[in-house]
């Protein structure tokens, strides 16, 4: 397992370059900082020495050299708006995000199972239509259009709820919550629905319902745990695009997290936090994607990364699997040739 861990962390380092690479390229395509935090009638001196003062009047690759050591000694720099350091500014953000993420899927993957199993237990009835019609509707249609819709039907026309912001209890929760969910619940209801189908078809689920297991037994403690490898493989995948949704979303609502401050840095040209931002969620992403990948091999023994090694360990397995097909082969040539004698 250690070994695995190992390998998927040295894989996930160039990426993880490549990533802060091209963020630290690309935030500077956006513009000179200089035209936003200086007056409209500033003087080319009073440019030069802002961008002296941060450091952006040196040699692109030079202030990538910098970048990267400082990386390397966690420290990425201060924010060009408030001159705050960057780290401190997009970690108090990120928790807001994990948060959102965090209820909304757990929300999701409940809704899912419970509605993906319901339309499994009767393919093609009038459930699986219902499911399969909503859930096609949800993965569609992108998430800004839901939020727009909400925003004007629950608190513009009918004003149950609030349109933006964290203060204001339970119901600030709501509108963001279900715009990102509903898309991962139609994803999600699919897959379950698909796995139960083809598991309530196996051997071992006929057997239970003959030894009188009822339904609820046999869906809960039968099939669901083998189903539920594939969904969590996909509830892993949307984890890591909501945080990408989120970026829409959080904008939209208000919502003080990561994705709102990524889109204020790219508008405010603050180059620091941007990509402290980017190279924070990047890590998290690559962590939450090797915890998903344990995960799997839990509820799958097949793909656990220790079953090659268990074989291995037995350096004879081979040889005697073979010597034993070879005996079996020659004893049954043996007996095929006195039968045709």
């Amino acid at each position: 397992m250690w070994t695995y861990l190992r390998k998927r962390i040295l894989q996930s380092a160039l990426p993880l370059v490549a990533v802060v690479l091209g963020v630290f390229v690309l935030a500077r395509l956006t513009g000179d900082p200089s035209k936003l935090y200086l007056p409209l009638n500033a003087t080319e001196q009073m440019r030069a020495d802002f961008a002296e003062r941060n450091g952006l009047d040196r040699p692109i690759w030079e202030q990538m050299g910098d970048y990267f050591l400082g990386v390397l000694r966690l420290d990425f720099g201060e924010s060009l708006r408030t001159g705050e350091n960057a780290a401190s500014m997009v970690l108090r953000a990120f928790p807001a995000t994990l948060q959102l993420a965090g209820v909304t899927m757990l929300l999701a993957i409940v809704i899912a199972v419970v509605i993906g199993s319901w339309a499994a237990l009767k393919p093609n009835g009038i459930a699986d239509r219902i499911v399969s019609f909503f859930s096609m509707v949800a993965a569609a249609v992108p998430d800004f259009w839901f939020a727009i819709l909400g925003i004007w039907i629950f608190a513009i026309t009918l004003g149950w709820l609030p349109t933006s912001g964290v203060d204001g209890g339970a119901a600030v929760w709501v509108l963001p919550i279900a715009t990102l969910m509903l898309r991962p619940v139609g994803v999600l209801a699919q897959i379950v629905r698909g796995s139960m189908v083809t598991v309530m078809g196996q051997p071992y689920v006929k057997v239970a319902r003959s030894r009188g297991a009822g339904e609820l037994r046999v869906v809960t403690h039968h099939a669901l745990r083998n189903a539920a490898a594939p969904a969590l493989t996909v509830a892993g995948d949307l984890t890591v695009s909501m945080v990408n949704g989120a970026v829409i979303v959080e904008t939209i609502f208000g919502w003080p997290g990561i994705g709102k401050l990524m889109i204020d840095s790219i508008l405010q040209r603050d180059f620091a936090v941007l990509q402290a931002a980017v190279l924070i969620t990047a890590l998290a992403i690559f962590a939450l994607n090797i915890i998903i990948d344990l995960g799997y091999a839990l509820l799958d023994p097949r793909v656990r990364p220790a079953s090659g090694s268990r074989r291995s360990s037995r350096p004879g397995a081979h040889a005697e699997a073979g010597t034993g097909a070879e005996r079996r082969n020659e004893n049954g040539t043996e007996k095929k040739a006195a039968a045709h004698v």
